[in-house]
């Protein structure tokens, strides 16, 4: 082909319909449905957006702040005054850039550690939560000189807390999702929890305006990149339509201040919260968050100097090579999030408006739908349809549970049944093989999947040879005498297996079955003897609940 001939060259330009076909084909025999992926907030997320899909969008899902870019906010901690400032000098010589302070962790403060305190907050903001009215921080408040209150500035999550006069320029009124959210909300109940906030800390304003001065809000980031991306864009239109409902001429902007969730964070194969915590920090950068709090990878026991390191890093990484700090909205215009953000908002304010119809925030809090939440995600941690990598998949058994006393405990965390488990099995666990038959590479899938679903509560197995007979296996075990022993052979080879095996007698060991089979043969086969079955979409906790619990009674 010529040099001329290929620029005369051109390409057809496809529609929906085209790829559609070309998807359905691709499925071999699925339905189309099979790509949509339903989510826990009611949301179907479809396999391909397109412009023509966007102009069906109701609202207008572009949003923007005020400037672009954020605070990185990364918490210090320390026993008394003098640790806490030497780490926070530390810190911000290094990419910090603000006062981080958990009251839940109190610092012993003497009135030299004030007084250096009082030199750095009328130069770097602060973020205080969890603030009680005698926490003996609140004291570097009375130490400011008048004068210099105003430079001070920075968000306060407290329950009962007044400043002295002359801080206009710190915000003490709060929606905060942070509990409901590692209690099970997803992202439309977070954003209606927080408007309900809103309104009922309006109520202690004389005027819109200064409330909307003095309120922030704090959300945790999940891992579920696009949604949380999502929630942060729609928080900024759900705020518009709000003060809009109190006839204000201009709504300002009120600061976002995100926390990376610790909801799925897991003491196990702890490094791999710093995957998830760069995921949550870069959601909340796209969606638009004026400040960023990074936790520790080993935050649930015991941060170390490293970790503390590598979560600050987080951000200056994302900051420095990404680039996305110069840019207002950068998932702006992308037709998958302004559908989502869309959706999203529709959703938050409907509830948001059901919520309050129904008595507000304390009300729905006691009305148990909470805990529906929390417990659908519960079910789809310990079924596998929301993986929780190095905890319920891929679980690695070399690595060492932790062993430090230092533990931050957050209620509810996802992987608290999986970390239990693998305590309790590090103690004593059976001894455990898979009964392979046939050839490798036709048992070997199922072999595999049975010692990762083993692994993810702890237990250690062992394969045995690969079994020609029914009658092999029965003498092997004989001699090895295990306590625990499953079959894994190919889905046509197993019932022939598994009935010579019960016809031969299977000796005193604990026997389940990889795969899973119709309820007439699973009767069939229990009633001769088998335990039970282990497969793809087993709810693991009770599974590995129910092989402890046989095996410590046929100890008994």
């Amino acid at each position: 082909m010529t040099i001329q001939k290929m620029k005369q060259t051109s390409f057809e330009k496809p529609d929906f319909s085209d790829w559609e076909k070309q998807a359905v084909q691709s499925l071999k025999g699925k339905p189309f449905e099979s790509l949509i992926t339903k989510t826990i907030e009611g949301i179907d997320l479809q396999p391909l957006y397109t412009k023509e899909q966007l102009e069906n969008v109701h609202i207008q899902s572009r949003v923007t702040k005020k400037n672009a870019g954020w605070t990185i906010a990364q918490e210090t901690i320390g026993t008394d005054g003098k640790s806490f400032l030497g780490n926070l000098q530390n810190s911000l010589a290094r990419g910090n850039e603000a006062v981080v302070y958990d009251g839940k962790q109190p610092v012993q403060w003497d009135e030299a550690s004030i007084g250096q305190l009082v030199k750095t907050i009328v130069k770097v903001p602060i973020v205080l939560s969890h603030v009680e009215a005698n926490d003996p921080i609140l004291t570097v408040f009375d130490a400011v000189p008048v004068a210099q209150r105003k430079n001070v500035s920075g968000l306060i999550l407290h329950t009962r807390v007044t400043l002295p006069a002359g801080y206009e320029n710190v915000r003490t009124a709060s929606g905060d999702a942070w509990s409901v959210h590692h209690n099970g909300a997803d992202a439309v109940t977070e954003l209606a929890l927080v408007l309900s906030q809103a309104a009922e800390a309006a109520t202690k304003y004389s005027a819109f305006d200064a409330f909307a001065k003095d309120f922030f809000v704090r959300f945790a980031v999940d891992t579920h990149f696009f949604m949380e991306v999502a929630k942060f864009r729609a928080f900024r239109l759900l705020w518009q339509a709000f003060g809009k409902a109190y006839d204000a001429n201009e709504i300002p902007d009120v600061p976002i201040l995100a926390t990376t969730s610790l909801r799925s964070y897991s003491k196990l194969d702890p490094h791999v919260n710093l995957l998830r915590a760069g995921n949550e920090a870069f959601a909340a950068v796209l969606g638009g968050a004026d400040v960023i709090t990074v936790y520790p990878h080993n935050v649930l026991t015991g941060s170390t100097e490293s970790a503390v390191r590598l979560a600050r890093n987080i951000q200056l990484v994302i900051r420095k090579e990404t680039h996305v700090g110069h840019v207002i909205d950068p998932a702006g215009g992308a037709y998958f999030m302004e559908a989502l953000t869309s959706e999203l908002v529709e959703k938050a304010w409907a509830r948001f408006l059901e919520i309050e119809a129904s008595g507000g925030t304390d009300a729905f809090l006691k009305s148990g739908q909470l805990a529906q939440l929390l417990a659908a995600r519960q079910v789809e941690v310990a079924t596998g349809k929301k993986a929780l990598i190095g905890t319920n998949v891929y679980a690695d058994l070399t690595e060492p549970l932790a062993q430090n006393d230092q533990q931050l405990l957050i209620a509810n965390r996802l992987a608290e049944p999986f970390e239990q488990l693998r305590e309790q099995f590090a103690v004593a666990q059976p001894q455990t093989v898979l009964l392979t038959f046939g050839e490798l590479k036709n048992f070997k899938p199922r072999a595999d999947f049975v010692e990762g679903f083993l692994a993810t509560g702890g237990i250690q197995s062992t394969w045995s040879p690969a079994f020609q007979s029914a009658q092999q296996a029965k003498e092997w075990l004989a001699q090895e005498k295990p306590d625990y022993a499953i079959v894994c052979a190919a889905s046509g080879e197993t019932e022939q297996f598994v009935e010579g095996l019960l016809q031969a007698g299977v000796p005193n060991v604990i026997l389940d079955i990889a795969g899973k089979y119709d309820d007439k043969l699973s009767q069939k086969w229990q009633q001769a003897g088998i335990n039970g079955f282990l497969y793809a979409g087993q709810h693991k906790v009770d599974k590995l609940l129910d092989i402890k619990s046989k095996w410590q009674g046929g100890r008994a």
